[in-house]
């Protein structure tokens, strides 16, 4: 790491919600001094370490932890801002003759980091209103007819994705796809990148979310979004959308049982895998090692 023409090492573990990064994560930690960097969107909030699956003391141990929970539920956490926090913290962590190393499924965050960020313009406001005002349904058809190419990358009920690529066209008349060939400020160019994707069986991964999401339930999570609610943010807040708050602000609210609410919750971390998966199946270089077997095995590889 001395070196001032020498790249500096980079690892990477990342994957959808419930593959066993952190634990993986922590056995590679254990090899040799390590910060252990969270990239997840929803562990960035402090709001919800339960809910958001956040490393518990017990599993941190003595490695050092960055970024999880150092926001506020009332901050718009977005990948820019996270982006440079994650710079940050890897210069820190390399400075001190650790090995940073990047855990989480969020891939815009990752990809923020690595590639870069466009220079949008800031949307001017009445777009946005009138955008978010429309059903994901017309806001997706709209997109279709004014930035086609866009819509064909997007999942039609991506709520998020396809209001922000409609903005975008709107407000700047040019479509993401054109913006994001003038990215700068990503460092994967500037680091011996270490990555790892983990793409474990389907069946095993499903059964996982189940299992931890009715953990979650008992252990508190129903409390956090009890003390989230009453602190009356905004509902377009990204904490007030992170899985599992709107199924058990539903319970609370008398409109479901604590097993709907469940159930709904299983559901929500379930179909987030699977968006997770297909887009760590494709989006990433191809020469980044994708395993498929039980992470407890995959340590070798990174």
């Amino acid at each position: 790491m001395d070196s001032p023409d020498a790249k500096r090492p980079l690892a990477l573990i990342a994957g959808p919600t419930a593959s066993g990064k952190t634990a993986l994560s922590l056995a590679l930690a254990a090899r040799a001094p390590s910060v252990v960097i969270n990239a997840d969107s929803a562990q960035v909030y402090r709001d919800l370490p339960l809910l958001s699956a956040q490393p518990s003391d017990e599993e941190r141990g003595a490695v050092p932890h960055r970024l999880f929970g150092y926001l506020g539920g009332a901050e718009n956490g977005t990948a820019a801002r996270w982006a440079v926090d994650a710079k940050a913290e890897i210069e820190a962590a390399w400075a001190e003759d650790r090995l940073p190393i990047l855990v989480g499924g969020s891939g815009l965050y990752l990809r923020t980091l690595l590639d870069g960020i466009a220079p949008i313009p800031s949307i001017d406001p009445a777009i946005r209103a009138e955008v978010r005002a429309l059903p994901v349904v017309q806001a997706y058809e709209a997109l279709r007819c004014e930035d086609s190419a866009m819509a064909e990358r997007l999942n039609p009920g991506d709520t998020t994705r396809v209001q922000r690529a409609l903005e975008i066209m709107r407000s700047t008349a040019r479509g993401a796809l054109d913006w994001r060939c003038e990215k700068h400020g990503g460092i994967g160019d500037t680091v011996a990148l270490r990555p790892l994707i983990l793409l474990p069986d389907r069946d095993w991964l499903y059964a996982r979310c189940d299992a931890r999401f009715e953990r979650m339930i008992e252990r508190g999570a129903v409390a956090e979004v009890e003390a989230l609610l009453a602190r009356d943010l905004d509902p377009d807040l990204p904490v007030m959308r992170a899985i599992g708050v709107p199924e058990i602000a539903a319970m609370l609210r008398g409109e479901i049982d604590r097993a709907g609410a469940t159930l709904r919750g299983q559901l929500a971390t379930r179909r987030y895998a699977k968006r997770q998966y297909t887009w760590f199946r494709n989006q990433p270089p191809q020469d980044w090692p994708r395993w498929a077997g039980d992470p407890a095995e995959a340590l070798e590889l990174l």
